[in-house]
């Protein structure tokens, strides 16, 4: 009887992967990443359920990666072209592991693999920065809910289509459009419609990156609640 161990746990997601990056439809099959481990198919199923459970957990060892990816890159004291750099970064780790970005982004019926909100944290940390800085219209939430899907929507139409889309300067010209939606250009100058509303969201951010000692924990949360409501 195999022992259950997380080693044997990581060498079938290697394998499911392996499988998946060789597979021309984007499939694995069980059995092949069973007997390419050296276990039967009952130890997959105790590990992961069924094949769905698999594809989820290489979906989300995807993610770790990418997330550590992430991490390790230096942050400047510009954090919008952080964030320039952020989306370009993004773009790239798509065209480096096609079959894999496809399998932790493109909807998949009965997924519970964790990468679009693990992903959603880490854009909405980047964009928390611009806000402190007054370099954001809206808050970093909305600012996500709009960068997040376009960078992901023009990466899986590149992958599925690459003849269709073949200019090499659309993630940039893509990028732009979203970026001059979300960002104050030039950054310190005010465009916002309600300078009240922008100078709350910018206090409101540099405490959420930074914090205050002046104030104990119940002051800074009701101070948080009134900044969100003017902002």
């Amino acid at each position: 009887m195999t022992t259950i161990t997380p080693d044997v746990r990581a060498a079938m997601i290697a394998a499911a992967e392996q499988q998946l990056v060789s597979s021309p439809d984007g499939d694995i099959a069980t059995r092949a990443v069973c007997e390419a481990v050296g276990v039967t198919q009952p130890v997959l199923y105790r590990l992961f359920g069924d094949k769905n459970g698999l594809l989820d957990a290489l979906a989300d060892d995807g993610l770790r990666r990418y997330a550590e990816h992430k991490a390790a890159q230096r942050k400047t004291d510009d954090p919008v072209a952080d964030l320039v750099a952020g989306w370009d970064d993004h773009t790239e780790f798509g065209r480096r592991n096609p079959a894999l970005y496809q399998l932790m982004f493109a909807p998949r019926p009965r997924s519970h693999a964790q990468a679009r909100r693990k992903i959603m944290d880490l854009l909405e940390a980047s964009l928390l920065r611009c806000a402190a800085v007054g370099a954001l219209r809206v808050s970093p939430a909305a600012a996500a809910q709009l960068v997040l899907p376009a960078n992901v929507g023009l990466v899986l139409s590149c992958i599925a289509q690459p003849e269709l889309f073949d200019d090499p300067a659309l993630s940039d010209r893509t990028r732009d459009a979203i970026f001059s939606s979300i960002l104050i250009s030039p950054v310190g100058t005010n465009e916002a419609a309600h300078p009240v509303a922008a100078a709350a969201l910018q206090l409101r951010s540099q405490l959420a990156v930074s914090g205050s000692e002046a104030l104990e924990p119940a002051e800074l949360a009701l101070l948080d609640r009134w900044l969100e409501r003017l902002a």
